[in-house]
């Protein structure tokens, strides 16, 4: 599998040899941020399998694209009436990497014991339970020291309060770092030979080639390809989003090798 980033496009643009339509094989997969691209400038995308298409696209066909998450808040049912209003409902800014999955419009301020953090996006649609995914880095401006975890891990995790335009709330737990990992569709994991709860080895292709020794992998039907990190993660490998990471072992052995 070949994956195409909107970096890729956006620098055949520039050299002039971004075509129209946009010919793919089935062994291409376009980032959410490629498509978007091409949509934009009113470029279509046409199939054709079977042929060689793209060959100076890096081929290497263990490649992810990167999702750098910034701070935010999944609000349960309840809490969005809580903080926004009796039958509030939470409105669509952006799509996110992960189908119907959602940045909201409404944002919200983490209160901790030693600080604040203002306008922290909602995601969207609202859960069962709310879950606070923050960077170390925030941890340290609120005074709080939250765990590494998978998204619904939030047994023994600190609380906060959330204040919202129509009211304020109080957790008692539900703060997070979030630990990095890679969605994965079943068919992404049978190219990739891995199951869900595996964990893959990658390595940043930046001027800073951090490895990344634990990247859980999680498998669902709706899942695009993806590998999620937080800001302090992005920042020390020089990453952003739609670039790509390698894959260079699983499961804690190197391809070769043990770590």
């Amino acid at each position: 599998m070949v994956v195409i980033t909107e970096a890729h496009l956006r620098t055949k643009l520039l050299k002039g040899t971004l075509s129209d339509p946009y010919f793919i094989s089935s062994q291409h997969r376009l980032t959410p941020a490629a498509k978007d691209f091409l949509r934009d400038r009113g470029i279509k995308i046409k199939r054709v399998d079977g042929h060689p298409i793209e060959q100076d696209v890096q081929k290497q066909t263990l490649s992810i694209p990167v999702g750098v998450s910034n701070r935010h808040v999944h609000l349960s049912y309840y809490d969005v009436e809580v903080l926004f209003g009796k039958g509030y409902e939470l409105t669509p800014y952006r799509p996110l990497s992960q189908p119907s999955q959602f940045a909201a419009e409404e944002t919200v301020t983490l209160v901790g014991p030693k600080g604040v953090l203002s306008k922290v996006r909602v995601l969207g649609p609202a859960r069962e339970l709310t879950q606070i995914e923050i960077s170390r880095s925030d941890g340290f401006i609120v005074g709080i020291h939250p765990p590494v975890r998978l998204s619904g891990a939030i047994d023994g995790t600190p609380g906060i309060t959330i204040v919202g335009k129509a009211g304020a709330i109080t957790v008692s737990q539900g703060v997070i770092v979030s630990k990095n990992h890679v969605h994965m569709s079943p068919n992404d994991a049978r190219q990739f030979e891995v199951k869900d709860g595996d964990c893959l080895i990658v390595q940043a292709i930046t001027d800073r080639p951090v490895i990344f020794p634990e990247v859980v992998v999680r498998v669902n039907e709706q899942f695009s390809l993806d590998f999620h990190i937080d800001t302090d993660e992005a920042n020390a490998a020089n990453l952003k989003t739609g670039d790509l990471v390698k894959v260079i072992g699983k499961n804690g052995k190197l391809f070769g090798g043990n770590v």
